[in-house]
């Protein structure tokens, strides 16, 4: 068993995220409102979608001379966050996201996942591992994580996400990642877990669908292969995209190369989108994110 390293701060960076309409003056009375309270800003990103008249933020701050406690800074923030009809929230580097991982046979992405976690490169907490397939409990077992099996049919389904449901709130879980989960997330789960389930899947679609997309482009003579990683919601395989990234392929590449390569892709990608979410950079703008990296 991998002792797996624990991230503790005395005094951690705040963090705000926040969307509203765009007006004059959304910049200075963010900045005035951490000057005020002591804060230190260490970043700040900013984003106007001019044709939806949207403005976004990311800024960090240092707490440790603040003149008034972590634990108040949203209260103290809501009443200017109601005045700007945005949404926001505040969140802490001190207290790691804690992610589940969905998987079923393929290993190559929660290997990938697991071997960065191992060697703390997410500011992330992985409590679990959730399978319909028992395949890859050996490889949880070696980091130290609990493995869970549920197994799932058309009859089962409703039954068993109120299960894992009843597991990710015992556990206190704040997103989930579907690390090539070979099952299709119900409508009522997929609205509660909005904006905080990640899904990973090659990126021929629409044009490939089904069971052998891989075989379909070699078949077609592709030219380019990626993977895409995005926000789940009730619409499959349509939600926000969070990371993507392509390759170039040609007529000497076998299937089983193919394969391989799409793979090696939805490993980064996949890594490259939970580090984003852990770290929170990304906002959602409707059917796309702003992504502050």
């Amino acid at each position: 068993m991998l002792s797996i390293p624990m991230h503790q701060e005395p005094n951690p960076t705040a963090i705000l995220l926040l969307s509203c309409r765009d007006r004059r003056g959304l910049v200075s009375r963010i900045s005035h409102f951490i000057y005020e309270r002591g804060g230190n800003i260490i970043d700040l990103d900013e984003h106007v979608d001019a044709g939806e008249g949207m403005f976004f933020i990311r800024v960090s701050w240092s707490t440790d001379r603040l003149t008034i406690p972590v634990s108040a800074l949203e209260d103290a923030f809501r009443p200017l966050g109601t005045e700007f009809e945005a949404s926001w929230n505040i969140r802490f580097t001190g207290r790691p996201t804690r992610f589940a991982i969905f998987v079923s046979r393929y290993d190559h992405c929660l290997q990938e996942l697991l071997w960065r976690y191992s060697m703390g490169e997410f500011s992330a907490e992985i409590p679990l591992v959730i399978s319909n397939h028992p395949d890859l409990e050996p490889l949880a077992a070696h980091y130290g994580i609990p493995f869970h099996q549920f197994r799932v049919t058309a009859d089962t389904r409703a039954d068993v996400e109120a299960e894992q449901q009843a597991l990710l709130d015992a556990n206190d879980i704040d997103a989930i990642v579907l690390a090539r989960y070979m099952q299709v997330l119900s409508p009522s789960f997929a609205r509660r877990w909005h904006g905080r389930a990640i899904n990973i899947h090659h990126s021929f679609l629409p044009a490939f669908v089904g069971g052998n997309p891989y075989r379909q482009a070699y078949e077609r003579g592709v030219k380019i292969i990626g993977a895409t990683c995005h926000y789940v919601t009730e619409e499959l395989d349509q939600g926000p995209i969070i990371e993507q990234d392509i390759m170039r392929v040609t007529h000497r590449d076998t299937l089983q190369g193919l394969i391989r390569r799409g793979r090696d892709l939805e490993r980064m990608v996949l890594a490259r989108a939970v580090r984003l979410h852990a770290e929170h950079r990304i906002l959602l703008n409707g059917r796309k994110t702003i992504v502050f990296d």
